[in-house]
């Protein structure tokens, strides 16, 4: 039970800095700021999986959103992985 509360716990905290990702790019010069600067060194090279997706429609980019998608869907995948197996 402790690895799949651990396993679920990344996958929250993970999910939670790719919406302060998403938040940020709403301010000007957040990205300038050091906590955006970390979260984006966190952030991007999972984003950049989905950047080759054309997600840009009507000037809005829907990357976030794809990844948050597909990290909830291998979350699960994972999370039934390891309840077999615990």
């Amino acid at each position: 039970m402790f690895v799949l509360q651990l396993v679920r716990n990344f996958f929250q905290v993970f999910e939670l800095v790719l919406i302060i990702y998403a938040l940020l790019s709403w301010f000007p010069n957040a990205s300038e700021s050091a906590l955006a600067k970390m979260v984006q060194r966190i952030v991007e090279p999972f984003l950049s999986l989905f950047r080759k997706i054309p997600l840009q429609f009507g000037g809005l980019d829907f990357t976030v959103m794809f990844a948050l998608l597909v990290l909830s869907v291998v979350e699960r995948f994972v999370l039934q992985f390891l309840v077999q197996f615990i």
